[in-house]
């Protein structure tokens, strides 16, 4: 079965070291750098290619093997083999068949999975390749797979994608003296809200889970912190504005606008908001449907609306794509193929059997992405809202690269001790800025 959604965070620690080694003894590529040694079309669509997915089967075998089916019959000259890998370990699996020289042609990637394969040369770019095909994806999504310093290249025809959005519940908003119609649009603001449904919950509801984890770098970001340097060698966050953040996590904390037992991540948020305990849901549209399923009354009290952006002006979205092998012996069956699988037809199709959408322009024009019915139906409202995000969305405000794992839970521990009040807000913040540089600079010397 498919995740609604992998984690972001790179494994760029252990992977990275094990593909640089890779690298320079040239299996699974020819260890030269992304910008250099790229293939050449030779205009003959032709030959055996392997397509890899993550998770798809058995849920969306009958989809993908259609899709399949008919490229096989536009192309008779090209015969594909799919494989499906489960999604636990997917990575580590990529690195040993990347160790072996045996990457499929065709490869399901995330921004995880293609950083550290295109970083060692080993995806083709797929902007030199086929130099139309910017045009026919959402800006948002065609920049996840550039790689700094490279200029235009990229290295992967985005897939599927889900964008961020606010859900929230208009009857507990009701309730805390607010305005159903009248959503937060910056961090403080929802900060400003939950402080108001602390005031006038009594106890019964919260606004919003405190785990450090769910809303970091996000919130940071959105509230123009800088994560990082320019040249990304330094984090950076270690300002005025992020203790200000913790103050403020930590009143609201200590008020009641979080559940106690969110601050650790053991709550489940959807059995929270299902329950009418929580006012805002998860950012995300597949939540929506989950909502709708399991707990329809608080379903019919469900609102949808734009994601929070602050300063950024930037949704956050995740993507899968589609790359190809940089080394493959059929380039233009392995593009032709890439393409296909993404274009907007199949995008749209594919949307209709898993709560995902479009990265394709023409996907997005679909009339089912643009039909909020008579606007009270959160489903149908949460398709429309993250249609239109997508269709604007440049840069996001993902998780850099950089913010791994272990720097991640380095930066949480602090947090949390300082909303538990065991360490002030700034001594929290500069624990945590020292602790992420010195996990950086040990990342740079493996």
């Amino acid at each position: 079965m498919m995740r609604r959604r992998l984690p972001r965070r790179s494994l760029a620690v252990v992977l990275g070291a094990l593909l640089t080694a890779t690298a320079a003894c040239g299996v699974g590529g020819d260890g030269s750098s992304p910008d250099t040694g790229q293939p050449e079309r030779t205009g003959t669509v032709s030959g055996e290619i392997t397509f890899r997915t993550l998770q798809l089967k058995p849920t969306f075998t009958d989809y993908v093997q259609g899709v399949i089916d008919a490229f096989e019959a536009e192309y008779p000259d090209v015969t594909v083999t799919w494989q499906d890998v489960p999604g636990e370990g997917y990575n580590e699996k990529l690195v040993a068949d990347a160790q072996a020289g045996a990457l499929p042609d065709v490869v399901n990637v995330n921004t995880d999975s293609f950083q550290l394969l295109a970083d060692r040369g080993m995806l083709a770019d797929i902007a030199a390749l086929d130099p139309e095909a910017r045009e026919d994806f959402v800006p948002g999504a065609w920049d996840q797979y550039k790689l700094p310093d490279t200029g235009d290249a990229v290295y992967a025809y985005p897939w599927y994608v889900t964008p961020e959005i606010l859900t929230y519940n208009e009857e507990l908003f009701e309730k805390a003296g607010l305005d159903p119609e009248k959503p937060p649009t910056s961090v403080e603001q929802l900060f400003d809200y939950a402080e108001r449904i602390a005031e006038r919950s009594d106890g019964a509801f919260s606004a919003f889970m405190a785990d450090p984890k769910g809303r970091l770098p996000g919130d940071w970001q959105k509230m123009g912190i800088p994560i990082l340097d320019e040249a990304g060698e330094e984090f950076t966050f270690g300002t005025d504005e992020a203790v200000r953040w913790v103050e403020r996590m930590t009143e609201l904390y200590d008020q009641g606008a979080m559940p106690r037992e969110s601050l650790t991540g053991a709550a489940d948020i959807n059995q929270l908001y299902g329950a009418g305990k929580i006012v805002f849901g998860p950012g995300s549209p597949g939540f929506v449907k989950d909502i709708k399923q399991n707990a329809p009354e608080v379903y019919d009290a469900t609102r949808v609306a734009d994601a929070i952006t602050g300063e950024l002006g930037h949704i956050g979205i995740y993507t899968q794509a589609v790359a190809v092998r940089k080394d493959t012996r059929h380039v233009d069956a392995a593009v032709e193929f890439a393409k296909w699988v993404t274009n907007g037809p199949n995008q749209v199709e594919f949307s209709q059997h898993a709560t995902i959408y479009p990265s394709n322009a023409d996907g997005l024009d679909d009339p089912r992405f643009s039909d909020r019915g008579d606007g009270r139906d959160a489903e149908t409202v949460a398709r429309a809202v993250g249609a239109d995000l997508l269709r604007e969305a440049q840069l996001d405000a993902n998780t850099p690269v950089q913010w791994t794992n272990q720097v991640g839970d380095a930066v949480v521990r602090e947090m949390q001790k300082a909303i538990k009040g065991e360490i002030s807000p700034r001594e929290a913040v500069d624990n945590a800025l020292a602790a992420a540089n010195d996990i950086l600079d040990r990342q740079r010397k493996q």
